[in-house]
């Protein structure tokens, strides 16, 4: 699908130079949202492939939630699906928007919903970025926003990610000083690593001034660190993003946030769509789970103990397990092939569908942390396949 770009939008693109044919690629790419994989070429389709659950499996592959939305998610999803014949029965934009804002202490209008976190990655991007101005990340990070900077043409610099560690910040502005956007993924995807929140105040304040620093806090709630969001009053420069597809089990409900200055979120908008693609069902179940502070704690506890309990195993076993983690994964070094042990893994009777690899590092897979039996599966299928 095609999206047609507001005049604003079109004339944005062309004060950053791009080209007529460009800028209808960049409406192609932002158009297609979510499903933006299919224009951006074969990796990308390949990882798209590669999260899909098998049936039957041990789904600890692609980082969702071992169990679904709480309880009262699901009661308030419930009751409005009952009301989904009209538009829109009750204010559940504001309500959600409220609510948010309250649990983080930040103004309502600096929080923006969106139909999941990967269109507003997708938006960000080509908001701030051009044939000019790049795009830094980490490496090994979220790929999203690389191909989408690949897709725009947009200069990439990657920062080398020590194992263990949180981003090299200092790394991140050296590797290119006058970038359009910064990206940092905090617990980090795939090494669940926590960049430290004074690092990421060294990178605001030692930035471009021009430039826009997003923070992906999509696993924020597996750990114990401080966020980024009470950092956005104030600033142009910042915009801090969430989703509820990880801790709060939603991945298939579709709902996502970022929180940043209205001018900055004017500009992402021009680039995406957002509430208006959102149904009442999403916004009623995360305005019951978000200030559920009990239940985050309990679910960020059962996820800490399962996590620990097996890379204690795994290193028992004399297996390398980099170390650091603060999220629902952890990468593991078969000292092999990475691709050729995840697909034993799925071979074995407990068929345990585990993560995938990262160019930088070709032995190691991302094991996404699930239930206890989910883990007990997955230790029983690499006594069967794993060899030192």
């Amino acid at each position: 699908m095609t999206m047609m770009l507001n005049k604003d939008a079109r004339e944005d693109l062309m004060e950053r130079g791009y080209s007529r044919r460009q800028i209808a690629e960049v409406a192609a790419l932002v158009g297609a949202g979510v499903a933006a994989s299919s224009l951006l070429g074969g990796a990308a389709q390949a990882q798209q492939q590669a999260a899909r659950g098998v049936a039957g499996a041990v789904r600890i592959g692609s980082n969702e939630c071992w169990t679904g939305p709480f309880p009262s998610g699901v009661d308030a999803a419930a009751k409005a699906a009952a009301l989904g014949n009209w538009y829109d029965p009750d204010n559940y934009r504001g309500d959600l928007v409220k609510t948010v804002a309250s649990v983080e202490g930040i103004p309502e209008s600096h929080v923006m919903l969106w139909p999941g976190s990967g269109g507003p990655l997708v938006s960000t991007v080509a908001a701030f970025c051009s044939p000019t101005k790049g795009l830094v990340t980490a490496d090994p990070t979220f790929e999203s926003a690389w191909r989408t900077a690949d897709y725009l043409k947009a200069p990439i610099a990657k920062a080398p990610q020590a194992p263990g560690a949180g981003h090299d910040v200092k790394a991140m502005l050296a590797a290119n000083p006058n970038a359009g956007l910064y990206y940092i993924c905090t617990p980090n995807n795939p090494t669940g690593t926590v960049t430290p929140l004074a690092d990421i105040e060294w990178l605001l304040a030692n930035k471009p001034k021009d430039s826009v620093l997003l923070v992906d806090e999509a696993y924020i709630h597996f750990s114990e660190a401080p966020s980024a969001a009470k950092l956005v009053a104030g600033r142009k420069d910042l915009v801090v993003m969430r989703t509820f597809s990880k801790l709060f089990g939603m991945a298939g409900v579709r709902l996502g946030l970022t929180f940043a200055d209205p001018e900055l979120q004017k500009r992402i908008m021009l680039f995406g769509p957002t509430a208006g693609g959102l149904s009442i069902t999403a916004m009623a179940c995360g305005n019951a789970v978000y200030p559920e502070a009990a239940l985050i704690k309990a679910r960020r506890e059962e996820m800490i103990a399962n996590r620990e309990e097996t890379i204690a195993w795994l290193t028992k076993k004399g297996i390398d397990v980099q170390t650091g983690s603060q999220a629902n994964m952890f990468m593991m070094d078969w000292k092999k092939p990475a691709k050729d042990m995840q697909a034993a893994m799925l071979a074995t009777p407990e068929k345990v569908q585990i993560g995938r690899n990262w160019p930088i590092w070709p032995t190691v897979s991302r094991v996404t942390v699930g239930s206890a039996e989910d883990m007990a599966k997955f230790r029983a299928a690499v006594e069967k396949v794993y060899t030192a």
